[in-house]
């Protein structure tokens, strides 16, 4: 049953950009609570650096949306102080690569302070950032730090990957009282997809619980953020030489739905995961390492990742070989289904 829910929409729904969604899950949940502010740079007159906060300024007022410092440490000390205090503080993070200033403050206050106090305190924070590459922009603007965050106890982590999640799992976000790090895929900012703007959240998935895009038989493939759409493409491609691929949108990172995993790896045998993030240590070695323990008897192969290199991102002139793409996932699909691929030398 979990495995189905999560973009799920309605009659009636609106065609928005993701970005537009997230303005408006930003403003319905001010509209909801008079405690939700924003914070971040350049995102009063301007309206972000993606526009993702334009007019919110002229709605809600400089006390609710405030232009901050160029200074992520600065802005994430004050929302800590605002969040003790009972706010709900939003942070935007300009870009991926600006959040390693504010690193500290997150790591060791806004994850440590609920477990701290014996429950006392919460921290209702939301760390919005635009995420990941394919936008042919430079390093600090193409990063995907998520593994970080994953590895640090106390914090929620989610990526989107479609304007509906956007919208629910922003709103979800905000109204939770854990601290959630909330990772925007750049490079889907523009594109579209139908959002339910009248829907009650008690109505849809919580945003612990992954989707599932496609059903498949032959291969789990696993990925999230802007990845699903590579990985859909896959799915297609490999329908079409016999290969029946279950696509899985994690849409959580911590925690992970390893329920809905674990239905899809017992009827599969087959493991892929993907991410643009560097390989080492990164999330798919992680979701490997849980299958593995939980799924072993059910695995026909051994599971393998399609990921960024270790290296720094490269510029945008070579991003196109950083990133995972469909001729790579398609490879690793054809390794675990032990069929002719770049690994064993031998092609069809």
């Amino acid at each position: 049953m979990t495995a189905a829910i999560g973009a799920d929409v309605r009659a009636g729904s609106t065609q928005l950009t993701m970005a537009k969604a997230i303005t408006h899950g930003l403003r319905q949940a001010m509209a909801d609570d008079p405690r939700v502010l924003l914070m971040g740079e350049d995102i009063g007159a301007l309206g972000g650096v993606f526009r993702v906060t334009d007019g919110l300024l002229d709605e809600f007022g400089a006390l609710r949306v405030i232009d901050t410092p160029l200074a992520e440490s600065g802005i994430m000390g004050t929302a800590v102080g605002l969040a003790y205090r009972g706010y709900r503080p939003v942070v935007e993070i300009q870009f991926d690569g600006f959040v390693y200033p504010a690193f500290n403050q997150i790591v060791s206050q806004v994850a440590k302070l609920h477990y701290r106090t014996r429950g006392a305190v919460t921290m209702p924070l939301t760390i919005r950032i635009p995420w990941a590459g394919g936008v042919g922009a430079a390093e600090h603007h193409s990063e995907s730090p998520e593994a970080y965050f994953v590895h640090t106890s106390g914090l929620r982590v989610v990526a989107v990957s479609n304007p509906q999640d956007a919208y629910t799992m922003l709103r979800q976000a905000i109204a939770c009282d854990d601290p959630v790090v909330f990772f925007e895929p750049k490079r889907l900012y523009h594109a579209k997809g139908p959002v339910d703007l009248q829907g009650n959240l008690a109505d849809v998935a919580p945003m612990g619980v992954a989707r599932v895009p496609r059903s498949g038989s032959d291969v789990t493939l696993l990925t999230y953020g802007a990845q699903v759409t590579t990985a859909m493409d896959a799915a297609t491609a490999a329908e079409d030489d016999g290969v029946s691929i279950e696509v899985i949108d994690l849409r959580s990172l911590s925690p992970v739905d390893y329920r809905t995993i674990e239905a899809s790896v017992r009827k599969t045998g087959r493991v892929v995961v993907t991410h643009e993030a560097a390989r080492e240590a990164g999330v798919a070695a992680e979701l490997i390492a849980g299958v593995t323990e939980r799924c072993f008897s059910f695995l026909e192969s051994a599971p393998v990742r399609v990921t960024g290199h270790d290296i720094p991102y490269p510029p945008a002139k070579l991003e196109r070989h950083h990133l995972p793409d469909l001729d790579r996932i398609l490879d690793a699909v054809d390794r675990v289904m032990d069929r002719p691929n770049s690994m064993s030398g031998v092609w069809s």
